[in-house]
C-alpha cells in the first residue's frame, strides 16, 4: 500500500480550531436572529471518519442549538409511510443546526452496495433527493454538503488499523470490508448522484479526509463561509415589497368556480334515502383500501360557513372511528412558524391502511397566506409546484388524496353568519376575522380559481361542491369520495 500524506501538525491544528471555534459559536448566536435554518450533510465512503467529524464539530458548537441524525434501514412504521415522511419529520427547526451522518442519500448508497443498482433507480432516487433539497433551499433552508474523500488504499489502511486495535475492533463490520471490496463502482455511483444533485443551494463540497485535523478545519470553515453568503441572500429576500392587487394566474379555474351550479335542491326525505346508500358505498371502499394497505387523505376547503364540518361528520360516520383522525387546520403554533408551511402537514400524513382527514389544509399558502401578504409573492407562486410535488410524493406511494372545495353563494354565506349569530350554541363559530374575510370575497376568489386551475391533476383531482343545499353537498361529498377510492383501487 502507498504511504499516507504527511498529516497537519497537532499545534498548528489546535492554534487554527480555537479562532475556528469561537467563530462557530458566533454564528450560532447570530443564526438564533435569521428566519433560516441549516442542515450539514457529511457523506462519503466508509472509514473516511464521518462519526469523528461529527464529534469535533459538536464538540465545537454549542448543543443547545444543534440536533444530530443518523438514519439507520427503515423501520416497519417508515416503510409504511412515504419515502420523504421521516426525513420531514426530523427537520430542525429555524434557527439551528442539524448535522446529518446520514442522510436521504444514505439508502440509495446501501442499496448500490447490497446489489448494483439499475441506472434508471439511481437516476431517480437521484431526481427524487434534488426535488426534496430544492423544496427546502427555496424555504430559506441552507445545506451544506459535504463529501470525505478518501482513496482506496487509504480506506484500507484505515480500516486495518481499527480492527486490530481490541478497543476499537468493533467498529468495523462485514460490511464495511464489502464496501472496501467494491470501492470503485460505489465511487462511481457515488459520483452520479453527486453530479445529479449538485444544484444551486445545495453545492457539494468534496473534501480530503485522510488527514483528519485538516479536514474538520475544512468543514468549519466551509459552514462559515456558506452561513455568511445565506445571511446576504436572506436579506434581500426579506425586503418585502408592496402588496399588490390580486390579479389571476389562470384564469381558466375563476371562470370554473363562478359557473358552478349553486340552485341544488334535495328533499330531507330524498337525502335520508340516498345517504344510506352513499354511506354503505363508502364503508366498502374505504375497507377495501384498508385491506388493500392504501391510506386516504382527506383536504377540505371552501368559504367560511359553507359547511366543511357538517360534511366531515357524515363521511367519518361511514368509518370505523380507530381508522381516522379529523385535523383542524389552524393558525401555525410557535413550533410550526419555525418550520416550512409542509411541515405540520407531512408530520400527520398516515400509515398504510389510515385515513387522514384535515379541515383546511396545506392549500393556505395560496388562500389565506397569499391573500393576507403572510409570505412573499415568490413564495406563494412557488407553492403551486411545491404542493403538487407533495400531493405527487403521497400518490406514488399508494396513498388516496381527495380534495374538496365547497363553495357557498355571497347571499347565502350572509344568511349563514347572520344565523350563527343568533344562535347561541353556534355563535362561538363567528369572529371579526370572518366578516373581514368577506368583504374581500372577489380577491379570495381569484385566489381559489388559480388554485383550482393549478393544483387540479389526475392523481388528487380537485371535486367542487355546491353547498348552498347543505344535504346535497353532503351527499355529494360521500358520492365523491366514494368513486375516486373505488376507481383508485381498480373496484
Amino acid at each position: 500500500m502507498a504511504k499516507a500524506k504527511l498529516r497537519l501538525s497537532k499545534k498548528v491544528y489546535q492554534s487554527r480550531a480555537s479562532g475556528l471555534r469561537e467563530q462557530l459559536v458566533q454564528l450560532q448566536v447570530e443564526l438564533k436572529k435569521v428566519p433560516f435554518k441549516v442542515l450539514l450533510i457529511i457523506a462519503g465512503p466508509e472509514g473516511a471518519g464521518r462519526g469523528n467529524l461529527l464529534n469535533t464539530l459538536a464538540e465545537w458548537l454549542d448543543p443547545r442549538g444543534v440536533e444530530t441524525f443518523s438514519y439507520h434501514p427503515p423501520t416497519e412504521n417508515e416503510q409504511a409511510h412515504p419515502q420523504q415522511w421521516r426525513f420531514w419529520r426530523s427537520l430542525p427547526g429555524i434557527g439551528r443546526i442539524g448535522l446529518y451522518a446520514g442522510s436521504w442519500y444514505t439508502e440509495t448508497l446501501r442499496d448500490e452496495a447490497r446489489s448494483k443498482s439499475a441506472l434508471g433507480h439511481v437516476a431517480h432516487e437521484a431526481e427524487r433527493i434534488r426535488d426534496f433539497e430544492k423544496l427546502l433551499v427555496d424555504g430559506g433552508t441552507l445545506i451544506v454538503k459535504v463529501w470525505l474523500h478518501i482513496s482506496k488504499e487509504a480506506q484500507g489502511r484505515r480500516l486495518h488499523t481499527l480492527q486490530d486495535d481490541p478497543s476499537t475492533a468493533w467498529r468495523v463490520t462485514d460490511e464495511d470490508w464489502h464496501h472496501h471490496r467494491i470501492y470503485d463502482r460505489l465511487a462511481k455511483t457515488a459520483g452520479m448522484i453527486r453530479a445529479s444533485t449538485d444544484r444551486p443551494g445545495a453545492r457539494w463540497t468534496i473534501v480530503d479526509a485522510e488527514d483528519e485535523r485538516a479536514r474538520d478545519l475544512k468543514v468549519g470553515q466551509l459552514l462559515l463561509t456558506q452561513f455568511r453568503q445565506q445571511q446576504k441572500k436572506i436579506v434581500r429576500l426579506t425586503r418585502r415589497s408592496t402588496p399588490r392587487q390580486v390579479t389571476s394566474l389562470r384564469p381558466i379555474g375563476l371562470r370554473r368556480l363562478q359557473a358552478l351550479p349553486l340552485n341544488q335542491d334535495l328533499s330531507e326525505k330524498d337525502y335520508d334515502a340516498l345517504r344510506e346508500k352513499w354511506l354503505g358505498r363508502l364503508n366498502r371502499a374505504v375497507r377495501a383500501a384498508f385491506v388493500a394497505k392504501r391510506s386516504i387523505v382527506f383536504a377540505f376547503e371552501g368559504w367560511d360557513a359553507a359547511g366543511k364540518g357538517g360534511a366531515i361528520r357524515r363521511l367519518t360516520s361511514a368509518i370505523d372511528p380507530r381508522d381516522y383522525r379529523v385535523i383542524s387546520v389552524a393558525k401555525p403554533t410557535d413550533e410550526e412558524k419555525h418550520a416550512h408551511y409542509l411541515w405540520r402537514f407531512w408530520r400527520d400524513v398516515p400509515r398504510n391502511g389510515r385515513m387522514v382527514v384535515f379541515d383546511r389544509s396545506w392549500y393556505g399558502r395560496v388562500l389565506v397566506e397569499r391573500l393576507e401578504n403572510f409570505c412573499r409573492e415568490d413564495e406563494w407562486k412557488r407553492a403551486f409546484g411545491e404542493i403538487n410535488d407533495f400531493e405527487r410524493a403521497l400518490s406514488e406511494h399508494g396513498t388516496i388524496v381527495v380534495k374538496y372545495w365547497l363553495h357557498v353563494s355571497h347571499a347565502e354565506q350572509l344568511r349563514r353568519f347572520r344565523e350563527r349569530e343568533g344562535t347561541p350554541h353556534k355563535r362561538h363559530k363567528m369572529n371579526d376575522e370572518d366578516w373581514r374575510n368577506r368583504k374581500k370575497r372577489a380577491s379570495y376568489e381569484i385566489a381559489v380559481g388559480d388554485m383550482l386551475a393549478l393544483t387540479d391533476k389526475e392523481n388528487a383531482p380537485w371535486h367542487l361542491v355546491p353547498a348552498d343545499n347543505k344535504r346535497f353537498a353532503r351527499l355529494e361529498v360521500l358520492r365523491g369520495a366514494s368513486r375516486q377510492i373505488e376507481a383508485a383501487l381498480g373496484l
